[in-house]
């Protein structure tokens, strides 16, 4: 409305105008005397004006993927100290908001008759420490030049993810490329577990020596369903949603390629996770890591 008299004053003056509308001219005037000297603003609106800023920075930051509840926990870990309904009043004022998850398809090919390990996790994915339990899927991305398959190798202990791969098959060469680098990530791995759901990839000779080579023990789930790799679909869930879905139309290989880099990077090193306590991958292992050698010097 201020807007408003401030087209037609000159033409029929501010009190003509006020008197037709839901507004009073001392309030018109008291909202130009605050445009004129912004010093005599109230504390919310210059704390709005700051924290507005700071939610946008931290939402771009963030590949424009979080809601209000992660960008409210960023903002608390760099110390700013903001109640999260404020958050959610201020996002809604910039128009901005979550990416919200949708449903994954299905893409395990398996074979009935093929052999495979037994299940050692029965859907209980939780980890004591890194290098415990590791998580493996992958999933398809429809691109202008042809589908292109991303494969995942994730630690269950702070869902970091070890080890990955794009390419243009989803042969087992695929999900060898990811273990391969996610042994090389990963030196010290006795007693680890690697965990997947009944596609051929997984089950194949070459994949299962590999594992043997390295003294992994394998697992494989048992009831063929969605539960049985839950973490690694949670995890390809996000990736999805937050750079496929987000992101997209892909051209090609190089641009998934290149988009998963940045993600697992932003991923593995600056997402907030809530199921390990609302911080990053990497800062929970640092963490592991710290206490562990604490309490070695202690002992």
């Amino acid at each position: 409305m201020v807007s408003f008299i401030d087209e037609h004053r000159a033409q029929f003056g501010v009190e003509s105008i006020c008197s037709q509308l839901p507004i009073a001219p001392s309030t018109y005037y008291h909202h130009k005397a605050l445009e004129a000297d912004p010093e005599r603003r109230a504390d919310r609106y210059r704390q709005d004006a700051f924290l507005t800023a700071e939610i946008q920075r931290v939402w771009e930051e963030n590949f424009c993927v979080y809601g209000a509840r992660k960008v409210w926990r960023q903002l608390r870990r760099e110390g700013v100290n903001v109640a999260r309904c404020t958050v959610e009043r201020l996002m809604r004022r910039l128009g901005i908001r979550g990416v919200v998850r949708g449903q994954r398809p299905f893409t395990t090919l398996s074979d009935p008759g093929q052999k495979r390990a037994p299940d050692l996790v029965k859907r209980d994915f939780t980890a004591m420490r890194p290098n415990q339990l590791w998580v493996a899927d992958f999933t398809y991305v429809a691109t202008w030049s042809g589908f292109v398959y991303v494969a995942f190798v994730i630690d269950v202990y702070a869902r970091c993810i070890v080890g990955w791969r794009v390419a243009t098959s989803m042969r087992t060469a695929l999900v060898l490329d990811a273990l391969e680098q996610a042994l090389w990530a990963r030196k010290h791995r006795q007693g680890l577990i690697h965990h997947s759901d009944r596609g051929s990839q997984y089950l194949s000779i070459r994949y299962t020596e590999r594992m043997a080579d390295e003294g992994i023990n394998a697992s494989v789930g048992t009831t063929g369903d969605s539960y049985d790799n839950a973490l690694a679909e949670t995890i390809i869930g996000l990736f999805k949603t937050e750079v496929i879905h987000h992101r997209g139309p892909w051209r090609g290989l190089d641009a998934v390629e290149y988009a998963t880099l940045e993600w697992v990077d932003w991923f593995n090193n600056r997402r907030l996770l809530e199921p390990i306590g609302n911080v990053p991958p990497a800062e929970r292992e640092r963490t592991y890591y710290r206490q562990l050698e604490e309490s070695g010097e202690a002992a």
